[in-house]
């Protein structure tokens, strides 16, 4: 099987607008004058923030509903929840908590409404989910200017306006679930991690025995060993003590990582050494490569010798990061990926690609998108609560109205386009836009002295880098034949082939 030849042209014209971001993030930082010490801690506060409300993004786009700018609906659903259980005195993680449940049923049938509405647009979701978004605003503001307070009665002069009627401008969330997230520490967070694993492994047997399959008990033992052996280190004093920490050095993050990938590659190849042993038909070659290995390690041990440089490690413990909420962002990496293997994310593919070709199969596409969108409504939701969280302040009638725009802007900085969207190029996308968003303020004051400039230069390039994917969309969008128009069923398709077999 021949291998497919790089070629420079096409990666470059492929990734233009990363690589443009790219040269424009490094000049604006340039220009800024600001040490990497300022620069990085910032960014990785705002991937911190910002990376689950883009993630959430990534499941429309393979169901072929492009660009969910109706993501501001959750967003919307979020911040009506906050505010009900900042109401209610709810504080801490557990008011957190708290929010995220109450947030996700609004989330979900706000999302099932959206996806309703969108199969009676199919081919125009991206300008329906715009409107909707204003639409949706309008009785967002119902709520919180009349009827919180005119119709629901509501006594808290913190958070209504003098009148009684009505919510006030900003909500201080410092003494309800600010950092309720980001300050979850480290050694809570293992704990809850042994349980689960615990009751997940208990649940696994209790399931194979109710459908009299065979359980592997040797191997769940071993699991449950290994798992209540990482527990245990916790009560070794030095491991307790840098486990109750709830921000994690980008340094020891840097060293962990490199360590993990040391060991992970020693067991792998012990592994593979057992079976070669036994002569298994999974041991051999296939299953391992030692040059990869090899070079997995050499390249933790350079990543790590890296971390002597003085310029880099002096950014390296600058950073400390939220490890809970990084996390969070891991598991939703994660979810988009997994559920790209199951049955659902399949069908999901398949609509995106064709909808007449899933009519075919089988697929129910009206159903399959509705629950795309309700995917993304109740992950932006979520989104929308670890940003307040991490801001510590709610705007009442602003926080929302610029989520999309920035979220869109960002994925698309990063390679997505409006029929493709990836975790790689969600991620990569938060960090060029947001680099610019802090260099580009500090930038446009060293050269114009004004640092206004800056900021109307990363807006215009926000909604420039919409705009020009929505064109080339617009460019390479084939025609539509003239039934186009018509509702595509099963039913259609056999009328169309009978038709055809009695015409010839």
């Amino acid at each position: 099987m021949n291998k497919k030849k790089f070629n420079a042209a096409d990666f470059l014209f492929q990734n233009k607008v990363a690589l443009i971001f790219l040269v424009l993030c490094v000049g604006a930082t340039v220009a800024s004058k600001q040490p990497l010490t300022f620069v990085i801690p910032e960014l990785f506060t705002r991937i911190a923030r910002n990376s689950f409300i883009v993630l959430s993004l990534i499941i429309p786009v393979i169901a072929g509903m492009g660009l969910n700018f109706g993501i501001v609906i959750g967003a919307m659903a979020a911040q009506i929840a906050i505010f009900l259980t900042t109401y209610w005195g709810m504080t801490g993680f557990g008011g957190f908590a708290a929010t995220v449940a109450l947030t996700t049923p609004i989330a979900v049938f706000f999302g099932y409404l959206v996806g309703r509405l969108f199969n009676y647009m199919k081919g125009n979701e991206m300008i329906g989910g715009l409107v909707l978004g204003y639409f949706a605003d309008g009785l967002y503001q119902l709520l919180f200017l009349f009827i919180f307070g005119g119709v629901i009665k509501m006594n808290n002069s913190t958070l209504m306006i003098p009148t009684g009627i009505g919510v006030k401008n900003t909500i201080d969330l410092k003494d309800t679930v600010k950092y309720a997230l980001d300050t979850v520490p480290m050694l809570t967070i293992v704990e809850v991690l042994f349980y689960v694993v615990l009751v997940l492994l208990v649940c696994s047997a209790v399931f194979k025995l109710a459908k009299k399959q065979a359980v592997k008990w040797k191997s769940l033992i071993l699991k449950a060993a290994a798992a209540a052996a990482v527990y245990g280190l916790t009560f070794i004093g030095p491991v307790e003590r840098f486990l109750s920490a709830d921000r994690l050095l980008l340094l020891s993050a840097v060293e962990l990582g490199c360590l993990t990938v040391v060991l992970w590659q020693i067991y792998g190849l012990a592994k593979w050494k057992i079976q070669s042993t036994r002569g298994g038909k999974d041991g051999g070659p296939e299953t391992f490569s030692v040059q990869k290995a090899v070079a997995y390690v050499v390249l933790a041990a350079v990543v790590y010798g890296l971390t002597y440089v003085p310029m880099l490690y002096n950014v390296l413990i600058a950073v400390r990061l939220p490890v809970m909420t990084y996390l969070c962002i891991g598991a939703l990496c994660c979810f988009n990926n997994l559920l790209m293997k199951t049955r659902l994310g399949q069908n999901m593919r398949t609509v995106g690609q064709s909808r007449t070709v899933a009519n075919a199969a089988g697929i129910d596409v009206d159903k399959t998108r509705i629950i795309a969108m309700i995917f993304s409504t109740v992950l932006a939701g979520w989104g929308q609560l670890i940003f307040l969280q991490n801001v510590g302040t709610v705007s009442t009638y602003g926080a929302h109205t610029q989520v999309g725009q920035f979220a869109i802007a960002a994925l698309l900085v990063g390679g997505a386009s409006v029929q493709k969207a990836t975790n790689k190029q969600a991620i990569l996308g938060i960090i060029l836009f947001h680099t610019l968003f802090i260099v580009s303020p500090l930038a446009g004051k060293e050269l114009f002295g004004d640092a206004v400039i800056g900021e109307y230069f990363r807006v215009f390039v926000s909604y420039g880098v919409i705009a020009m994917a929505l064109a080339m969309h617009a460019w390479k969008k084939p025609e539509k034949p003239k039934d186009a128009g018509k509702p595509e069923k099963p039913g259609d398709l056999r009328k169309t082939k009978n038709s055809s077999a009695k015409a010839a």
